[in-house]
């Protein structure tokens, strides 16, 4: 630091020098001119005031000695006089009078003052012309023997002057400041040489542990005793700050790191660390406010993703939900399409070993932690996280190199904060999908009631429109279903009821949608179905397998019931969905009227040929 400071001083003190020398040179050389241009005016006016007592008197034969007699004076090399045109005209051309050069005609033209400097290297010297014109001055009246207007050039005064004296003068105070400047420079940088040797050492240490501190290693400085009192009560008060911001950020980053759960690392830099675990609660607090005003948990899914995506710069990775009561398993998001185990759990989730075990699941060197990821050449990190009581939500991570994975284990800290917070509105919008479930459930079969199917078909009636597909309408009526109530009683009736229920689930897919309509009464959706023989070959499958079923009641007997079926196509029959059921249900009118146990398909005229009041 010390030599970079006197570089500097040096660089500066030239720089100084330099330009108080080109200043110097300057304004020499600028007053040397108006110097000589005042010179040649006196002179100027001497030689005009002289010529012009000289004509008065009647003594013009004497001009030309005088001239040469001023030309003898000092530092003037050459003296003569110039004609203007009128001045020849009345008196006659002087040919010693002429113009010499471009500046004697310029002169008589402008009537303005000019001049030309020579210079050479040991001689200097000014060509300058200087007008003289008619006036009235110290009574002597140029009017009286000119035939001119005043102010008009009458001629001018033309001289060569020496002003190399001049030059010397200028010359010589050029070399004297730099001089001067050089000797006071010089004489302050020994005066502050110690001062400067003082700052130079403090300003090293404090240097030195400053970088030092940057890196996490927060440390005092030392000193020598020669310094100065104020230099030395300088570096104690610096000491003892750097002690007590070293307990403050220690203590700060032993705290923040015990909240987060995770473990001091004397390698790390407690500054650095500190702000990044604060930085990370304050968006863990804004992401906690945000998933609190999210409507469903596919929104909190998708926030956190974005959380994954943005901030940790993590790639791919799976959502799973896993309920190992039901042995069910939902993907519920997917970035990146890593999710390779997915063939070998998803019939069997309850072999996933994070659900299992409830534990995270790591990439290991030289064994296959989890025998279900079978990519050799990707590194993965499972995360397990209870989100109900039955559910768990698996995060799965997927990486192409090991630094990626080592990255997250690093962050995975702050990346389970993230899913902690979300855990508990998850499981809350799970609770309330549960409740919108039930409302829409019928208590007694499972499946679906009148209020799902009116809400449901607002979507999906639009949708069958704009993509173009069927729906067959299947309305189910159970056979002398009163008699089952009057002869076993309700809970026989009941049973025939769950009976039917199931046997509509196994024989329907899953895409189908299957609503208690009423009492005894059930609808099929059959959505997307290709055509009204494949509803009817569906619907026919469902009264065959009721009519074969049999239905255990009291003391071992067995019973066996049948239904009737109405069809009606949507949108063939109609683009209503409201009227396509009716017309299911004239149908179905139809079938019990022609002796039950079978399938009638709608036919618009049947609308008038049956009475249905």
């Amino acid at each position: 630091m010390g030599k970079k400071i006197i570089y500097q001083f040096i660089i500066i003190s030239f720089l100084l020098i330099c330009i108080v020398s080109a200043i110097t040179m300057y304004s020499t050389k600028n007053n040397s001119i108006k110097a000589s241009i005042h010179n040649a005016e006196l002179i100027s006016r001497i030689v005009k005031n002289d010529l012009t007592s000289y004509m008065v008197n009647n003594n013009v034969k004497q001009i030309d000695s005088y001239i040469n007699s001023m030309a003898s004076i000092d530092n003037v090399k050459n003296l003569w006089l110039v004609r203007a045109d009128s001045v020849s005209n009345q008196f006659g051309i002087n040919k010693n009078q002429e113009p010499k050069d471009d500046i004697d005609k310029k002169v008589l033209k402008t009537g303005e003052i000019e001049y030309k400097l020579n210079e050479s290297l040991l001689y200097s010297s000014m060509r300058i012309t200087v007008p003289y014109k008619a006036t009235f001055d110290n009574g002597i009246d140029c009017l009286s023997c000119h035939t001119a207007s005043a102010g008009e050039t009458l001629g001018a005064v033309s001289m060569e002057l020496d002003i190399s004296e001049l030059k010397n003068i200028g010359l010589e105070a050029i070399y004297l400041i730099p001089i001067i400047m050089i000797v006071g420079i010089l004489l302050i940088f020994f005066i502050f040489k110690n001062k400067l040797e003082q700052d130079n050492l403090i300003f090293d240490s404090i240097s030195k542990s400053l970088s030092s501190s940057l890196n996490g290693n927060l440390r005092k400085i030392s000193y020598s005793k020669g310094l100065s009192k104020d230099m030395i009560l300088l570096m104690e008060k610096f000491n003892r700050l750097m002690v007590t911001f070293k307990d403050t950020s220690t203590d700060i980053d032993k705290k923040l790191k015990g909240f987060i759960g995770t473990k001091t690392n004397k390698f790390t830099n407690p500054l650095e660390d500190s702000k990044e675990i604060v930085q990370n609660l304050s968006n863990l607090y804004q992401f906690k406010k945000e998933i609190e005003l999210d409507n469903t948990k596919e929104e909190i899914y998708n926030r956190l993703s974005e959380i994954f995506t943005n901030q940790f710069k993590i790639t791919s990775f799976t959502f799973i939900e896993i309920d190992l009561s039901k042995r069910k398993m939902t993907t519920v998001k997917e970035i990146g399409n890593t999710f390779y185990c997915k063939e070998n759990i998803e019939n069997e989730p309850h072999l996933c070993r994070a659900a299992r075990t409830e534990n995270d699941v790591i990439t290991t060197e030289y064994h296959h932690t989890c025998p279900y990821f079978e990519k050799v050449d990707k590194f993965h990190y499972c995360i397990s996280t209870s989100i109900s009581k039955n559910i768990n939500l698996i995060i799965n991570f997927v990486f192409d190199d090991k630094d990626k994975l080592e990255y997250l284990k690093e962050k995975i800290s702050f990346i389970k904060s993230y899913i902690n917070e979300s855990a508990p509105s998850i499981e809350v919008k799970l609770l309330i999908e549960a409740l919108q479930q039930s409302a829409f459930r019928d208590g007694l079969t499972g499946l679906y009631n009148r209020k799902f199917l009116e809400e449901h078909t607002k979507k999906l009636i639009p949708q069958a429109l704009r993509d173009k597909f069927n729906i067959g309408v299947l309305l189910l009526d159970m056979d002398h279903f009163k008699a089952v109530n009057d002869e076993y009683g309700h809970d026989i009736g009941d049973k025939v009821l769950k009976e039917l229920a199931r046997i509509l689930n196994e024989t329907t897919r899953e895409s189908d949608i299957i609503i208690r309509y009423g009492g005894e009464e059930f609808i099929v959706l059959l959505v997307n179905i290709k055509t009204e023989e494949q509803a009817i070959s569906v619907a026919n499958k469902i009264r065959i397998k009721v009519s074969e079923n049999e239905i255990d009641v009291y003391a071992g007997s067995k019973l066996r019931k049948t239904v009737s079926i109405g069809l009606s196509m949507f949108p063939e029959d109609s683009s209503s969905l409201e009227s396509v059921i009716k017309n299911a249900d004239i149908a179905l009118y139809e079938a019990k009227s022609k002796g039950r146990n079978q399938v009638v398909r709608f036919q618009s005229e049947q609308t008038s040929s049956i009475d249905l009041f």
